[in-house]
């Protein structure tokens, strides 16, 4: 058995999936100018970050109070998580841009949060597909989150080449290097989004 359309889970995990999604394209949006926008563009992130920490504890008291799920609660519960996990982690990149007052991303932030961006667009839409029993269809999704992780394990490479290459202030060196390793690990999670969404396609389909 799988979600029936309006199953009450499957309206939690889109709720999940969406304001991820909102936040991501926010997050990609936001023109940064000066160190006043920096504080607006964190706790912006952090508003979007409570909302999803509000739908994760909705999702584990229906977990808790539900006699039959339409999956496995565990892979219910791993879902959220991993998408809960994207959203905490472009949530402290923003506090990282804030706290070390970069009002300008670089190319190389660009491409990270482009792919990023273009992930939790995928996972919205096997969110939307798992709501329809549309399982088989979410494999290509799956299948194109792990290529963008992919693109992203080379960019974090070029990044740091590039960085250790041209620039000389080790302050800056520390910073940016903790902001491309925070990307590429918000990417990460992306891919365990995919991994999860595999395994519930394995077990149900």
């Amino acid at each position: 058995m799988v979600f029936k359309k309006k199953d009450k889970f499957s309206t939690l995990l889109n709720n999940i999936s969406s304001n991820l999604k909102e936040a991501t394209n926010y997050f990609y949006d936001y023109k940064l100018k000066n160190v006043s926008d920096l504080k607006i563009f964190s706790e912006t992130m952090k508003d979007y970050e409570t909302k999803g920490d509000t739908y994760i504890h909705d999702v584990i008291k229906e977990l808790n109070n539900a006699f039959i799920t339409p999956i496995e609660r565990e892979d219910i519960l791993a879902l959220a998580m991993s998408m809960d996990d994207v959203l905490d982690g472009l949530e402290h990149c923003s506090a990282l841009f804030e706290m070390y007052s970069i009002t300008v991303a670089d190319d190389f932030m660009l491409k990270f949060v482009d792919a990023i961006k273009n992930c939790t667009h995928e996972i919205q839409d096997s969110i939307d597909l798992l709501a329809t029993k549309k399982l088989p269809q979410i494999r290509d999704h799956a299948i194109k989150i792990k290529d963008y992780e992919s693109k992203c394990d080379g960019i974090r490479r070029q990044s740091i080449k590039h960085l250790f290459s041209v620039e000389k202030d080790p302050i800056k060196i520390i910073q940016y290097k903790e902001i491309y390793e925070n990307l590429e690990d918000i990417a990460d999670y992306c891919q365990s989004v995919a991994n999860t969404l595999e395994t519930i396609i394995m077990k149900n389909a």
